[in-house]
Formats: C-alpha cells, structure tokens, sequence
C-alpha cells in the first residue's frame, strides 16, 4: 500500500500545468476509433483510468499507439470493430465501462465488460435501462444493474429518453449507441450535465443538435479523422486552487485549463466563498473554452451549496469540502446524493476522514453540514481507493498542523499521478511518497 505524507505547509507559489482532462482524454480515444483514418491527440491523460479506455479499444481491434506524450487512433470506422477474445477490463474506470457499453451496444458481435471491485458494485442500470430500450441484449448481475455486463449488440433503434439523474455518463452512453441508428436518438435530462460529449461529437464532424436540456445526434454517420489538443482537467486543478487558497502567503498560476461551464462550478463555489481566483487569457479549443488560473491565499466564509451548482462540481465536492474546515461558519452541502455511489461513498468518506484531523463536519441524506474555522491536526488517513479523497486529504494536510499520512495513495495514479511532485515543485511540504 502506498503512503503519502504531507506537512504543514508556509506558502505554495510558482507556475504549473495541470494533466490533460480525463472525461476527455476517454471520449478522444474512443471517437478516434470510430472515426475512419489516423487521428492525433495531444495532452492526453496518461492515468490508470484513461490508459484502461486504450487497452480496451486495442482489444477491439484498434491501433493505439503513443510517442512523446502524442497518442495516435487508428479508426477504423463505425463497423469496423473486432469481437474481443478476452473480457474487457475497465479497472476503476466508470466513464470507460459507461460510455464503452453504449458503444458495444450496436457492435454485430458480444463482448463482456467487468472493472475493478469498487466499479462492480457501481450502478450500471441507469445505462442498461436505454440501452435494452435501443434493442441491446444485457445481462448482468441484480439484472443487468452490476457488471459484469454481457452485451450482444446491434439492430438498434433510436429512442427519446429522458434520464433520471444528471448523468454525463447516462447521457454519452445512449449518444454514441445511437450514432449506430439510423435516425436520430435524443435525450433529455433533468439538469445539464458535463457536454464533453456533444462537444466533441461536433469536432468529429457528427450531426448533433443541442437545445437546452434535450440532445439528439443523427446515427449513420461516422466521426472524421482529427486533431486535437486535450486541455488540463478542471478537476485536478481545483486541487490547486483550494491548496492555493488555504496556504498561506500563497500564489498559483495554472495554465491551460479547460473551463467548460458545465464543469466550472468549483470555481463559482470557491468565489462565493471568497477565494482570490483570476480567469486570465480565455482561448477555446476544439470548441472546448480553455484558460489561465492564478489562485492567491484568502480568507474564506461558509456558503450553502446545492442545485445546478452540484451537478457542474460533483467530482469537486470533497475537496470544497476540505476547504469549508477551513472557512469560517458553516457550510452546507445538499442535493449531492449522487456521491454515494461514485468510486466510494465519497459523503461518508470524506466526512469520516476529515474528522480524524478535527474538522467538524455532519453527514447529511444528500451531503454535508460543516462547521468551518476549527484547528486542524495531522492525522492518519485513509483514501478509501477513492483518487478525489486522497487528493482532498492530501490538500487540507498542507494546511494542518503536523503531519498528515494518507495510506492507500496508489489511487492517485487514476487521475492526477503526478501530484506529489506538483506539490513540492510549488513548495509544499511533501514529505514522503512511498
């Protein structure tokens, strides 16, 4: 198991760039192959997750090649997929198993999808639901609701479906099952989750149409070859940015960091609560808004947080929780019960380790009550084998008092495996890694 310690930290400054984001990195990868030619990625997240995507678009018989940090897909079209001779492996990956299964769905061929242990008691019936109404025979555990997931593909349909949850992931599965329709397959959500999908969808040259909350991509029609440029991950940025504002004497510039507003609530719930963050040099690329973060040290006040707000920062809410223990009064945390069922119960989990370091945080049906401005101690961690706890664990370490020792930090490796090193690069107290 590996161990990463943390120390009480005077000040974090200098200039970094962030890992290229994941949630695009898995969608470039996956496009690319069903593209028909070479298309060439740059940034591209070299994590556990996104290296599971690759492994298993070679098991179907696409080339994946990469050179000096550039990943090349040779795409062979939306037919041109080969039936696996072994199961495919997602490990920890939800955005892999999720988004592959719309994709296996309208495969002339069967194909078997399992993942890690924590992937397979992750809900999978939110994506199998659509999936069977497009056509797709699904078997799976508790009836197609765990993997592994056995799909025979093919013959789809196109079906209107409205989803249940705010699901990125829901809402790309049954896109890409519908580019194998022939007609055009919509979907509507509740709220308006991460459009990563849409986005790039467009980028590849597929038809889609977005109006509000509905989505519909036009089947039949095979993304085109491209090239293109993955921006830093959000989601790891935040890290920084919460590091940058609870460290004192502090000042963080990041660059090129994707800035999609359906990913962007971190920033808007860390404003809110009085961070200094600064927006500089605004670009897009591939129609994705990218720009530059500089993050100083602030005095931070609680908020509440719920809604739509949630939905754009459901992968930061650990870590704004982090940073609440720091805030002075209290912060409330709702609507957020789709953490439950994420890597870990991540409610329960960053709740109960906060606590050991002294925070005082309540567990809530749908997220958290926190008491912020309490003195925090090092303490012994557990990341649970959930990547965003170990992250957040190790941010608030820099800011409590000793040292702080989060075991199982092996996760990191699946979105931000270089962190350690990011940290001492800005002068934090990193001081072990083992």
């Amino acid at each position: 198991m590996a161990v990463l310690t943390v120390g009480t930290s005077k000040q974090l400054r200098g200039q970094v760039t962030v890992p290229g984001d994941k949630s695009i990195s898995h969608r470039a990868v996956m496009l690319a192959a069903l593209a028909e030619g070479s298309s060439r990625i740059e940034n591209f997240l070299f994590s556990d997750d996104c290296l599971q995507t690759a492994a298993c678009m070679r098991k179907l018989g696409i080339n994946v090649e990469w050179e000096d940090g550039v990943v090349w897909v040779e795409g062979r079209g939306l037919d041109g997929l080969s039936e696996p001779e072994d199961i495919l492996d997602a490990g920890n990956s939800g955005t892999t198993i999720r988004l592959l299964s719309g994709i296996l769905a309208g495969q002339n061929f069967t194909s078997v999808l399992t993942g890690d242990a924590s992937l397979r008691r992750r809900p999978m019936g939110r994506i199998t639901k659509p999936l069977k109404l497009m056509g797709a025979d699904i078997m799976g555990r508790q009836s197609g609701n765990l993997a592994p997931l056995a799909i025979a593909g093919g013959n789809l349909k196109p079906i209107a479906y409205q989803t249940e949850v705010a699901s990125a992931q829901v809402k790309s599965a049954v896109l890409l099952a519908g580019l194998f329709c022939d007609g055009w397959t919509e979907v509507v959500e509740p709220a308006k989750s991460r459009d990563h999908t849409e986005i790039m969808l467009q980028a590849f040259g597929v038809p889609i149409d977005v109006d509000g909350l509905k989505v519909r991509v036009k089947g039949g029609h095979a993304p085109s070859p491209c090239s293109l440029v993955v921006p830093g991950d959000l989601s790891s940025a935040a890290f920084l940015m919460v590091a940058g504002c609870i460290v004192p004497d502090s000042r963080i510039e990041i660059h090129n960091v994707g800035l999609n507003p359906t990913r962007s609530g971190i920033i808007d719930i860390l404003t809110s609560m009085g961070a200094k963050i600064t927006v500089t040099n605004r670009r897009e690329s591939m129609g994705e808004p990218v720009g530059d973060l500089i993050v100083e040290s602030s005095e931070l006040s609680g908020v509440a947080i719920g809604g739509e707000l949630v939905v754009r920062a459901i992968d930061e809410i650990p870590v704004a929780a982090a940073a609440a223990c720091l805030a002075e009064g209290v912060t409330v945390i709702r609507d957020a019960e789709e953490l439950k069922v994420k890597e870990s119960n991540r409610i329960a989990a960053i709740a109960g380790e906060l606590r050991k370091l002294g925070a005082e945080i309540e567990e809530l049906p749908d997220g958290l009550r926190i008491t912020g401005g309490k003195a925090l101690a090092g303490a012994v961690v557990d990341s649970r084998g959930d990547h965003r706890i170990a992250l957040a664990l190790a941010v608030i370490g820099l800011a409590a008092e000793g040292q702080t020792r989060i075991m199982g930090a092996e996760c990191l490796a699946v979105s931000y495996p270089g962190f350690p090193q990011t940290l001492a690069q800005l002068g934090g107290v990193v001081i072990a890694s083992e």
